[in-house]
């Protein structure tokens, strides 16, 4: 059927058309259940007719500036999606349709009843599945529906927890049939995702859609997250004012990264990876800068199988050996307990009516997608002989859909061989035609298909629903398959409340100052790593740019007056860019005369080419890397600026034949880096992840001057070309002014020397950096508890040596040539000296702070692999 659309206001002469007018167009014969439609499909639902209303009036132009503007602000904010087939893999942005979805009150009261018993129900199921297992024993569940499949883990057996839900988080993906009825899909019970993208959504919609927003009288959803927080407190009778509670993630490169990250900022948690926690005497314990710290509470986003090395996959790289011990022996709560998985097997659909009946005494309220399970004969042979009309899967969380209908016929016959081969490993499903809702597309609003995501958290004995949700978009209009994956869109979900609803707190009532913990939140080692490694990279980057924005100029000069010296000058600063970024020989082999007649495109190689591990484009991309992984410790203001820096970095990537559009974007990078450090360095508390990132920064500042100046000045190269390399020094180094004021019209290697390498007031000088190392690193943690107050440990010692020797230095003597080849031996002792405690204060950094053991394996695997 060809889809009608409804025109915008600017397209009917200019006027703006009435809503029914508007509406005449868009379809209302179909064989599906649109939502904005009532059940007569004859009128516009009540409750969309005001927003349908505004819509109208803002036109599809207007509409589309919109999205733009959400795109921007995701964008900005670094709200990510990773798309595992998708080339642009962790910086795809998140997709926003700004055409919300809407419910009424009456019918999302409903749906919340309806889901607070599926999850009482679940509840009861877990806590049975790995306890007295009654569920098989009364025969309301087969056995080997349990015991056949990846999801039920024999390892967590028996392991409970008193006197408290076992299902603490919750979530279900519902879909609304032809004849108006909400149906259930899939459930996800071990570590549902979406709850912080639907509240940065909802952030987002607030921006480009205040107005309307505010018309529609809307649900908050703070309220879900402030319940949510209480609920984990709760969970520790004996610490509830303050349970230690990590969010675990899988790193980085997991599909849902950003909401991670987003929660853990959001509520207060640690963002940790499986690296930052050990298992000591039963108990979980966070690497921290402080030493190891007991964790009470872990909100896992790793999925069950990769959460214990030791007990369960013995190739994960993502949990924590010995977690499960900890959990069977109550030392530490997860949510939700290891081995719920089980809970989103589609094989338990077709069970739940009989269980609810039975345990609960009520008939279901939201019932599942019609669901028949192979495992028994009759539902076997209707699976069989109605393929085309069902979605095949197994009966694991992970099957893969499959649509028989787009299956020839050879596929067909091998897929009733594997199910009649073992049946009670498949599950035919009901294709179910979700409900339409209108969408934007290229200006035009449009039915498709939509699925919606609710979230429930534990809750002072029940279940608190949160009143909104994620709700998906198919991306095109024959798609029946809803999935981020795929390629859909997100919606934010509006639930109209009776009455004006007003701003929900998330912040807990306080009656007490007493009741307020000041201190510093912990830092987990892994984090203080990458700080002092994005002080390092954004330091090198920064440092690489005005190094390269110096040789452009001076190849400008040399290219102008084709002066002896400037040639030379230009060789010295090509030279010292070859050591900034490691590409040798670079300019300093036996070619180098013959690149050196030529330098742009060995420049643009050595700047842009992303195979050099130290060219710009590469230190530029370890950057963003450390700054994603840190991604929770970062205001958004200074994610906004990450963001400049990474598309500044795309452009120049995709120009960089350009060697006249390089020198532009450089500056503006260079901008963007500047932003950067004083973005974090005002945002950030002086803690100790600040003390690290800024350690990382004077270290790489001071070695790279030292570099610099060892290239540019150990070795004599002639009064005119040296006098260049002079103000070339002090212009690279934003020293340029400084010199002047302080010097009036002198410019000497005394002057130069002094105010670059013992000027301890200059930010720029060697003595500044080496000093400011000093005092930061006093201001961390020290493991040794018992030391002397008076005592230094090795790194201090160094620092502190390297500091002295800058101190007892004497100009003249640095700037004096010592032998017949025109060698500084003095300027090169105090540099190569200088380098060397540097570096190795930040070997002792890393092995004192960052470094950790690794981490125990089994010794044989817990699965035993049959024959295929």
């Amino acid at each position: 059927m060809e889809s009608k659309i409804i025109k915008s206001g600017s397209e009917v002469l200019g006027a703006v058309p009435s809503l029914d007018q508007a509406l005449a167009e868009y379809p209302q014969g179909l064989n599906y259940y649109d939502e904005m439609w009532s059940a007569e499909r004859a009128a516009v639902n009540p409750h969309w007719r005001r927003l349908m209303g505004d819509l109208v009036k803002l036109g599809g132009g207007e509409l589309e500036r919109r999205r733009g503007e959400a795109r921007r602000l995701l964008r900005e904010n670094g709200v990510t999606y990773h798309i595992y087939s998708d080339t642009k893999g962790q910086s795809r942005t998140w997709q926003l349709d700004p055409i919300p979805l809407v419910l009424n009150s009456t019918d999302w009261s409903a749906i919340s009843v309806g889901l607070k018993q599926r999850a009482r129900l679940l509840d009861l199921i877990l806590r049975d599945i790995y306890g007295p297992r009654r569920l098989i024993k009364e025969g309301l569940i087969p056995p080997e529906l349990i015991y056949s499949q990846q999801g039920f883990l024999r390892a967590c057996d028996q392991v409970q927890m008193k006197d408290m839900p076992h299902l603490l988080l919750y979530a279900a993906d519902l879909a609304r049939g032809p004849d108006g009825r909400m149906w259930i899909i899939g459930d996800r019970a071990q570590a549902p995702s979406g709850a912080g993208y639907a509240l940065e959504t909802r952030m987002s919609m607030t921006r480009v859609m205040a107005e309307e927003f505010r018309r529609t009288q809307v649900h908050r959803l703070s309220i879900f997250f402030r319940h949510l927080r209480a609920m984990l407190a709760s969970l520790m009778p004996h610490r509830s004012d303050d349970p230690r509670v990590v969010i675990l993630t899988p790193g980085p490169h997991n599909e849902t990264y950003f909401e991670h990250a987003y929660l853990a900022s959001y509520l207060g948690y640690s963002l940790v990876q499986g690296d930052d926690l050990t298992v000591r005497e039963g108990k979980v314990w966070l690497k921290s800068l402080d030493g190891l710290k007991q964790v009470d509470i872990i909100v896992r986003r790793v999925d069950d199988t990769f959460c214990d090395p030791l007990e369960l996959r013995e190739d994960s790289h993502l949990g924590v050996p010995g977690l499960l011990q900890a959990a069977r022996l109550g030392n530490v709560i997860i949510a939700n307990p290891l081995g719920s998985s089980i809970l989103e097997s589609p094989a338990l659909m077709p069970f739940l009516p009989s269980i609810a009946k039975q345990w609960l005494g009520e008939e279901i309220l939201l019932p599942s997608a019609a669901t028949w399970w192979c495992g028994q004969k009759k539902e076997c042979d209707y699976v069989l002989a109605n393929m085309d009309d069902l979605v095949i899967k197994t009966i694991d969380r992970h099957s893969r859909s499959i649509f028989s209908s787009a299956l020839n016929a050879k596929q067909k016959a091998e897929l009733k061989q594997r199910i009649l081969a073992q049946p009670y490993m498949f599950v035919g499903q009901q294709i179910l035609s979700c409900s339409t809702a209108p969408s934007l597309r290229d200006k035009q609003i449009l039915p498709r298909r939509v699925l919606l995501r609710a979230y429930l958290t534990a809750h002072q004995g029940d279940y608190d629903v949160m009143p909104g949700g994620l709700t998906r978009v198919a991306k095109d209009e024959d798609s029946l398959f809803i999935s981020n994956q795929t390629g859909g869109l997100s919606k934010d979900t509006w639930i109209m409340a009776d009455k004006p609803v007003h701003q929900s707190s998330l912040w807990p009532t306080i009656r007490h100052m007493d009741n307020l913990l000041v201190g510093e939140g912990l830092l987990p080692s892994r984090s203080g790593e990458n700080l002092f490694w994005v002080g390092r990279y954004s330091e090198r980057s920064e440092g690489l740019l005005r190094l390269i924005r110096t040789v452009l100029n001076k190849h400008a000069d040399f290219d102008d007056y084709r002066d002896e010296s400037d040639q030379t000058a230009l060789r010295i600063l090509l030279q010292t860019l070859s050591y900034f970024t490691v590409v040798l020989p670079g300019f300093t082999g036996e070619k180098a005369a013959e690149k050196l007649a030529n330098p742009r495109p060995h420049i643009i190689d050595m700047v842009l080419n992303p195979e050099h591990r130290s060219s710009l484009i590469a230190t530029l991309g370890s950057l963003l890397q450390g700054a994603y992984n840190v991604r929770d410790l970062w205001s958004v203001d200074t994610w906004r600026v990450v963001d400049d820096i990474d598309q500044n970095l795309r452009y120049l990537n995709s120009h960089r034949s350009s060697y006249s559009l390089m020198q532009s974007e450089l500056d503006r990078l260079l901008v963007s880096l500047t932003a950067f450090t004083a973005q974090s360095q005002e945002s950030m508390p002086h803690e100790h992840g600040w003390y690290l990132l800024n350690i990382g920064r004077r270290l790489e500042r001071a070695l790279q001057l030292i570099t610099f100046i060892r290239s540019c000045f150990v070795h004599h190269t002639g009064e005119v070309p040296e006098h260049l390399l002079l103000e070339a020094t002090l212009s690279n180094h934003e020293s340029l002014i400084t010199h002047r004021r302080r010097y009036r019209s002198i410019q000497h290697m005394f002057t130069v020397m002094d105010l670059m390498l013992l000027d301890m007031r200059h930010p720029r000088s060697l003595a500044y950096q080496v000093r400011k190392i000093m005092e930061l690193m006093a201001e961390l943690p020290n493991p040794r508890k018992n030391a002397p107050a008076h005592s230094l440990n090795r790194e201090q010692r160094l620092i502190l040596q390297a500091d002295t020797d800058i101190k007892l230095a004497e100009v003249e003597k640095l700037a004096n040539i010592s032998d017949d080849q025109g060698t500084r031996r003095a300027l090169a002792k105090l540099l190569d000296n200088t380098e060397r405690r540097l570096e190795k204060v930040s070997e002792l950094l890393n092995q004192k702070y960052f470094a950790h053991t690794q981490s125990a394996r089994q010794l044989a695997p817990t699965r035993l692999e049959l024959p295929a």
